[in-house]
């Protein structure tokens, strides 16, 4: 249980007893505090998991208390003790950041179920604060999650590099790898962390503004240049640019980028003055750029200054059980975003999402995963809750339901008693969605179960 000890602050003391002995009947260990002043030193004492606070105490207010925990980012669920005719100040604590509240004098069961729910949205918030603690050493990113060799050798490329003085790195991969994650964490891992980092993607400019959006320009230099205007490098100056989709950039662009990458000098759209800045420069593609180089469009100087540390995302499709472990994890972030308390995914899920192919990458899965926590309800996803483009199901295998019939034949009733069987044991007896999978109302399916002996 992820909620062990429970801290109750109220100042009458017959209400904290009776509340306690309740809570020990039901296996948590129990703390008092009758002020302000006491609760804080328990909290630091006694570390509480819950807390169960009176909105008027000697020393203060609960609401103030609530406040100061609210702004230590501590994982403690606040309860509000409130009277009936003091509903106002539940709905301030509400909107302060408590869990819940109960009225006096509190209903044990009540007040156990909400506790209960507490303890389920413990679990989940210090899962993700443990897998984003354990991402720390991939730069805290969770498109990196995950222990397969092709994202250790990642990880291992992405630390050298960033400890590096090297100020130009290449990250090629397919769309949805994870390459603007990777850039993202070898600024923040390096001595370059406390300056901008600024991401470009050419294939969202349009050849007229590019020039404009990376060297800036001076006023008067076109039309619209009605003022001044520092670009990009220039803003980024110490720190690091991303530029995504280099393939995209025009003939023009390339030169004035080799200039940069050379001299680390350029000048702005209109000007005269060289401008020298010391930026990282990161270039990302999922284009083989030595294809371009010999297709004649892209410039074989360029490719070469740009590929002077390099770093290869793998596709999902070939990182093994890292697809469960991000699944897992997209799973606490949406389970938190939609106040959902979804566990996990069922083994034939599991096994699902390992066969397919994943074109999409860690994009798709992420967009799977919220889409399957938004609209479905319960503690593990389902097969058939997901769907995965245009291969749902993976039609070459055998149907999900699939028996197999005996020499003899079986009688139709038979058959009807193992397709139910089957698919009640697929959705772990959940009415509902074996209903769903075999597109029959639940009526209907509860007396076809009536039938055949299986409610």
């Amino acid at each position: 249980m992820y909620c062990k000890k429970i801290l109750i602050v109220d100042d009458e003391r017959l209400i904290r007893w009776s509340v306690k002995q309740e809570l020990i009947k039901s296996g948590f260990e129990v703390v008092e505090a009758d002020s302000v002043k006491s609760a804080r030193q328990a909290i630091v004492d006694d570390d509480p998991d819950i807390m169960i606070l009176d909105q008027m105490l000697p020393d203060g207010t609960g609401i103030d208390l609530l406040t100061e925990i609210q702004n230590t980012n501590r994982i403690m669920p606040v309860i509000m003790l409130t009277a009936v005719d003091k509903s106002h100040t539940a709905v301030k604590a509400l909107k302060l950041g408590a869990f819940d509240y109960v009225t006096k004098p509190v209903n044990i069961e009540e007040l156990i179920i909400i506790i209960e729910r507490c303890c389920e949205a413990t679990r989940l918030k210090r899962q993700v604060a443990q897998l984003m603690k354990d991402q720390e050493k991939t730069g805290g990113f969770s498109g990196l999650l995950g222990s397969s060799a092709p994202m250790k050798n990642v990880g291992e490329h992405i630390n050298k590099i960033s400890q590096s003085n090297c100020t130009t790195v290449l990250i090629t991969g397919e769309s949805g790898t994870g390459k603007e994650l990777a850039a993202k964490a070898i600024h923040f891992l390096s001595d370059r962390r406390d300056k901008l980092f600024l991401p470009v993607n050419f294939s969202a400019l349009t050849e007229t503004i590019v020039e404009s959006e990376l060297f800036g320009h001076e006023r008067g230099a076109f039309t619209d240049a009605r003022q001044q205007k520092k670009g990009i490098f220039e803003l980024a100056d110490s720190g690091t640019i991303l530029l995504d989709e280099i393939g995209n950039i025009s003939p023009k662009v390339q030169v004035r980028l080799l200039r940069v990458l050379e001299q680390k000098i350029f000048q702005r759209v209109g000007g005269t003055q060289d401008i020298s800045v010391d930026v990282r420069i990161i270039a990302a593609t999922n284009q083989p750029l030595e294809q371009l180089v010999k297709e004649g469009k892209f410039r074989s100087d360029l490719y070469y200054r740009l590929n002077v540390a390099t770093i290869q995302m793998p596709p999902l499709r070939d990182r093994g059980d890292d697809i469960i472990t991000l699944a897992e994890f997209f799973i606490h972030e949406f389970n938190i975003a939609f106040h959902k308390n979804f566990k996990g995914i069922t083994e034939e899920t599991k096994q699902i999402f390992l066969r397919y192919d994943w074109p999409g990458n860690v994009r798709e899965l992420r967009n799977v995963v919220e889409r399957a926590v938004l609209m479905d309800d319960g503690e593990y996803i389902f097969s058939h809750s997901v769907e995965l483009g245009h291969i749902h199901k993976l039609g070459h295998e055998k149907p999900e339901l699939a028996f197999e019939l005996g020499s003899l034949g079986q009688s139709l009733d038979d058959i009807e008693k193992q397709v139910l069987t089957k698919a009640l044991e697929k959705t772990n007896k959940n009415q509902s969605q074996a209903a769903k999978i075999l597109k029959i109302s639940r009526d209907t399916l509860r007396y076809r179960m009536k039938k055949h002996d299986l409610l």
